[in-house]
Formats: C-alpha cells, structure tokens, sequence
C-alpha cells in the first residue's frame, strides 16, 4: 500500500492588528527557500563599561534575517481556468502583497493629508498590522521588513511578471523596540522561551570529550 507523502508546511508572514491580535492577513511563500541566513548581534555592556559589567547582557541580541525566495506561475497558467487572476496579472498580485508591508495604506495618506490640511499641527502615522514571520511551530517571529527588492526575470504577452525572485531582509522586533505591553512583545518573549526550551535538549557531554578532566 502507498503511503501518503508528508504534507510540507509553508512558511511566510501573517499580519496581525497590533491591538487585539487579530488575524489580518496570511501571506505564504510560494517555495520555501532552500536556505534562511540568520545574524545575531550581541547586546553587551561595551568595551567602555566598567570591569564588573563584562558579563552583563543589556538586552537581546539584534537579530536580523536574509531570506531569497522564488515565484512562477508557469504551472497555474497551464491551468488558465483554475487561475484567472494569473492569467490576467501574472504574479503582480503576490508581488504587491508582499509590497505592502514595506508602505503605508493609501487611505492612511489621504487621510492625514486631510488632516493636515484642516490645520492639525501634529499627526501621527497609523500604526501598521504587526508582521509576523512563520517559520514552523518553533519560530513565530515578530519582524520588521527592513529591506525588500525583487527581480523580475520572465513576462507573459501582456507583460505581467511570470517569474520572479524575491530578498527580504528581516528585524526582530524585541523588548527594545516595543513597550512591554505591546502584543508583538509577548510574541517575542515566547518565541525566545521556546529557544531556552530547545536549548534545554542539546546534549551536554562532559569535560572529557574536551580533552580535560576539569576547569582551571
């Protein structure tokens, strides 16, 4: 008897209102990429901090994500009337919604040019849906896109993008960049307990594989 092939999970990025956590948008990657390059820039006292503090940590680490990834709609135009939209855009709809997170709404614009135009002396932006980058069960990561450039590499008739590659750069959003009270800290502070958890499992062997029998 076949056995079924294992479902593949996607990764990509939801969209939460920063409030109550609402779910406003689910936003996959059409392949997940073969590779996630990752940097963590400690957050230590400094060279310049007294002698005591060497050990301290002022805060989590700047942790930043380099991401490629590629879009075709060869296969879904083989099927034009299963996928209308592709046949009549190409891939500009996952293109722009994935340019969405790099830009205010239109209306948030309008609306402020209003407001300003009414003679308000202060206005503050909209506080934008909170991203999330999904990466499996382990890896829920509040982000902000700090980067976004994409290659267009082959068009239909019409001269819609049919094929594409994508580079995200990525920032956790941590404690340092949110108020305590903010939905996307406790995000954070769960998906820094679920790393404690799983450091937990690594194994920790004795001195001896070390190659000595005991600290200096």
């Amino acid at each position: 008897m076949t056995q079924p092939l294992p479902r593949i999970l996607k990764a990509g990025i939801v969209l939460i209102d920063p409030v109550n956590g609402t779910v406003l948008r689910v936003i996959t990657m059409q392949y997940n990429p073969d590779s996630v390059s990752r940097t963590l820039q400690v957050q230590g006292i400094g060279e310049g901090g007294d002698r005591s503090e060497a050990m301290r940590l002022k805060g989590p680490a700047i942790e930043t994500f380099k991401i490629e990834a590629e879009l075709d709609a060869t296969d879904q135009l083989a099927a034009p009337d299963s996928n209308p939209d592709v046949v009549k855009f190409g891939l500009y709809p996952q293109i722009a919604a994935l340019e969405s997170l790099v830009n205010p709404q239109s209306a948030d614009l309008i609306n402020q040019n209003v407001l300003a135009q009414a003679g308000t002396l202060e206005i503050a932006p909209t506080e934008a849906p909170l991203a999330l980058l999904v990466w499996s069960a382990q890896r829920v990561v509040p982000v902000r896109v700090t980067e976004f450039s994409v290659t267009e590499e082959a068009f239909d008739a019409l001269l819609n993008p049919i094929r594409a590659k994508l580079n995200l750069g990525l920032r956790t959003l941590t404690v340092d960049d949110l108020p305590f009270t903010h939905r996307g800290t406790s995000i954070f502070l769960s998906y820094l307990q679920a790393k404690e958890r799983l450091s937990a499992k690594a194994p920790s062997p004795g001195l001896s594989v070390l190659g000595i029998g005991g600290i200096p």
